[in-house]
Formats: C-alpha cells, structure tokens, sequence
C-alpha cells in the first residue's frame, strides 16, 4: 500500500490527536495513523474484571526492565491512545514547573519556553477538552487569562465532608480540573467506571472524542488504523523525512508526505526513532545529540486506601479534589508533590494487589475507604532511558530519582488522614509496568548538542520532523501531563510552518 499526504502523524493519543485536529481546522491534508483500532462501545467499558484482570483493552506485547526481565506495559493501542483510560485529570503546569529546580537527587532543567508562552494555549486546551474546574481554592494554582470553561464538578456529601474536615487541619483542599461532558445536556452521567476505564457514552474528554472525530468531520483528516510505523525513511541529505514505512494486515505500508509529526508516546517515538537509524544515522533519526531515549522520566506514584470504620463511603464520582500545599515546599524547602483522589476503588478492584485476601472483607474495606493518588516529581538522568535490543524489542531502564522526596510526601499525606480519623491506610507502590506519565526520552531544548526538538517539538537534526507527545518534556513536573501536551500541539501548529 503506498499513500500520500501533506502531513502525517503517527500516534492517536493527545499529542497525535490534537496536532491532527488544529492542522485539519486549517486545511491541511493530514493522514492520522494509528497501529490500533477504535475501542467499541461494549458492556466490557465498565467492568472491572474486563478492565484490569483481564486486560481487555491492553496490548499483549511485553518489553524489557533494565536488568532483561520482561513485564507487560500499560500502555494503549487504541484510537485515542492512552488517554482512552485515562482518569480525565488535566491540571496546568505550575509557573515554575518551567523553570529550574535544585531537587536533593538533581536538577529538574528549565524549560525553552515559560509558562506565559503556554498560557493561552492552554486556554485552548481547556476549551476544547470541556475542562471543569474554579479558582481561588489551591494555593500553587498558576495566574489565568480565562476562567474555566465550565464550573468545577460538585462534590459529592461524603467528600464535602472529608473536604471540610482536611481544611480544619489547615490545608486548602481545591477542585481538580477534570475533563468530562458534565455541561447542560451534557453526556456525563457521574458513573463509577471513569478513571482507569473506557467511557461507554462517550462523556470523557479524551482524545479520540474531543480531537479525532473532530478532525474527521472537517474533511481534512484520514483515520488509518491497524497500521504500525516501523521507521522513517530519509532522503538523500539525511536531514529530511521522505517516508513512513510500516505494516499492516495487507502487508507493508509506504507513506510519503512533505511533513511528519511522531506523537507515539514517550517510549514508542524514541523506540521508532532508534528503529529508523540508518549509514547517514546510525544512533538513531534525530539523534545526533545522542539524547533519543535518554531522561526517561515516570511520576513517582503511590496509590493508598485510608479506611475509617466509622463512615461509610457511598460515592459514586470520587475523583473530585486535591490537597496541592505542599508542590512547592514541604517545609524543607524542596518540592514535594501532590495528593489527589482516584475513582471509587472496589473490593475486586483491591482483589488485583491483595489476590490472598477474601472478597468479603475487601468488599466491606471499600464501603469505608476513600482512594488518593500520591504523586512526585521524577527527575531526568542519561542512564534512565529506552533502548532497543538485538530482537528488536523495547527496554526501559529506569532508577528512579526523588524516591526519598516522594516518601517523605506520603509520610505527609497518611498522617494528615489519620488526623482526618482514618484508622488503616493502605499502600500501592507503582512499578514500572505501571508506566505512569513516561516523559523525556525526545528533550526539547535550545541547544541542538543537549537536546532532540527545540521549542516548538521540531527535531534540531530533521527538518521536517515534528515530535509532539510527552517525550519533549524536559522534566516531569508532579503534575498530570495531558492539558500540557495538548496546550503545546496547539502552540506548534499556531506558531511554527507545520500548518504551512
């Protein structure tokens, strides 16, 4: 199969998707290549067991640890990528989230852009993605040029409550800035299934909803889907993208296009990148920096279970509010993180990382216990990074860097519960199956030596080759990446001549 367009982009998720769309609203012919298919609207969407034991919607692909051990990533193969599953959460970076930062591990680097330059991109972002939220309640919160689109998400009773009572211990619980279809007629139902699963209505602000099928009805965009890019081709000078070259279910795939944007995720663009090396590149397409697959970054996450017997939890939408007092400072001076409720957590659900425990008694811990995400900053390193091996497969190494911060963060968050009046706290480390937030194996930076892109996501050794997912993000923040990813996709195609 051989297939022309102005521009393609591979990869569905929040880079790929709304790159296609802001590039298709200005007439460009964009092809948008996905290697997988859509995900049907099936009773599976909200099952548990479907979901998570079963692994319904995961690919069955595994890659390597840095020590050869194999493990099955939670990734996404969809239209819509990850953010299919995603929890809905999209916060902005905070200010200084772009500037440098002296953490006791290292550095978290500056930016080449500043928060200002974003600011009305993320606007955008909001906008398009139906974010609800307010202002006024979280003390770390950035300076705003627009209020929210639309009016946080209503607290439920029980977290009203837990809302109150967290602030008579004197921190500012805030409204998390969530990206549901919760306007007047709206098609959010405030269901229990919508962090970690598909939304059978189609009510979550993910991408294949809120960019993709808008980018179809203008009739500027291709969907080619079940198509896995393998490399890119370049031509004669090295320094120019003449072909994407991948496989489908007919056979092999050659894509010609003048422009090419790789919105693969962290890991696969870098992977795909490696892949393509060639005698003009042979570390690597848009490697000459030696940078592809370096500084691999994941959040450092925790999720924990505080259970108070004397209060039953009987919430539907828990995901509602975070306590963010301490993302600057946790009173040492270094940046800690942040505490943010997950969706309502049920027996079977707890079943996965306790299988010893009967369902019974799991079942009764969950009619009492309220579920927090606990989130810190990664730090970037040379020696975190993805590699491909002799067979051809992905592996991740990673030593995490701002392990004692993020300790030193959940000491914080399980004694402000228990002074809250839970009596059990419960703990879920995240692995590096988990894959949670990967970022900075594609670095942008000013210095073409240091970095892989420059600010505007396009490649320093390639002239017409655009790289807009996480992989750009010099450091990871503590904050959820996706508005960031989509505020910076707006930016590029408004200020730079991809959409010439």
């Amino acid at each position: 199969m051989r297939i022309v367009a102005d521009c393609v982009v591979i990869g569905s998720g929040m880079g790929g998707g709304v790159t296609a769309l802001a590039l298709a609203r200005r007439g460009v012919d964009v092809l948008l290549v996905e290697r997988g298919e859509r995900i049907r609207r099936e009773p599976e969407n909200w099952s548990p067991d479907a979901v998570f034991r079963r692994r319904r919607y995961k690919p069955s692909e595994e890659w390597l640890d840095g020590s050869g051990r194999p493990y099955k990533p939670g990734v996404h193969y969809v239209v819509g990528g990850s953010t299919k599953v995603y929890g809905a959460s999209l916060p902005r970076f905070r200010e200084r989230d772009f500037e440098a930062t002296e953490h006791t591990d290292g550095l978290s680097p500056a930016w080449p852009f500043k928060y200002a330059d974003l600011e009305p991109y993320y606007a955008q972002a909001e906008e398009l993605l139906r974010v609800h939220g307010t202002s006024g309640e979280d003390p770390t919160e950035p300076w705003r040029s627009s209020a929210f689109p639309f009016p946080a998400l209503e607290h439920e009773p029980y977290i009203a409550d837990l809302a109150d009572r967290l602030r008579g211990l004197g921190v500012s619980p805030a409204a998390n800035a969530m990206g549901v279809d919760l306007r007047p007629g709206g098609l959010c139902i405030r269901c229990s299934t919508c962090d970690g699963f598909p939304c059978l209505l189609g009510a979550k602000s993910d991408a294949e909803t809120c960019a993709v099928d808008p980018a179809l009805a203008t009739g500027n965009l291709r969907l080619l889907t079940g198509v896995r890019i393998d490399r890119l081709e370049t031509g004669p000078s090295g320094s120019t993208v003449v072909a994407a070259v991948g496989t489908g279910p007919d056979g092999e795939v050659r894509i010609a296009a003048s422009r090419f944007v790789v919105s693969a995720g962290a890991v696969n663009s870098a992977a795909l990148l490696l892949r393509s090396a060639d005698d003009k590149s042979p570390a690597g397409l848009a490697n000459g920096s030696g940078q592809v697959g370096r500084n691999y970054m994941m959040h450092n996450n925790a999720h924990i279970a505080a259970f108070d017997a004397t209060r039953r939890n009987d919430v539907v939408f828990q995901k509602t509010l975070s306590v963010n007092d301490w993302y600057h400072g946790a009173g040492d001076g270094e940046p800690a993180g942040v505490m943010q409720l997950v969706g309502k957590v049920t027996g079977s659900m707890m079943k996965l990382e306790v299988p010893f425990a009967p369902t019974g008694a799991l079942d009764e811990f969950a009619k009492r216990s309220v579920e927090w995400l606990v989130m810190a900053e990664d730090l970037p390193a040379a020696g975190n990074r993805v590699t491909i091996d002799t067979a051809g497969r992905i592996v991740t190494h990673r030593r995490a860097l701002g392990i004692d911060n993020h300790r030193r963060l959940m000491r914080k968050a399980k004694r402000l519960l228990r002074r809250a009046g839970y009596q059990v706290i419960g703990t879920q480390w995240f692995g590096i199956e988990m894959n949670s937030h990967m970022c900075g194996t594609t670095v942008a930076g000013h210095d073409p030596a240091r970095s892989v892109v420059d600010g505007w996501c396009r490649a320093h050794d390639a002239d017409n080759l655009w790289i807009i997912d996480a992989g750009f993000f010099p450091s990871s923040a503590a904050m959820n990446p996706a508005l960031t990813i989509a505020a910076q996709a707006l930016r590029v195609v408004a200020e730079t001549e991809i959409a010439a």
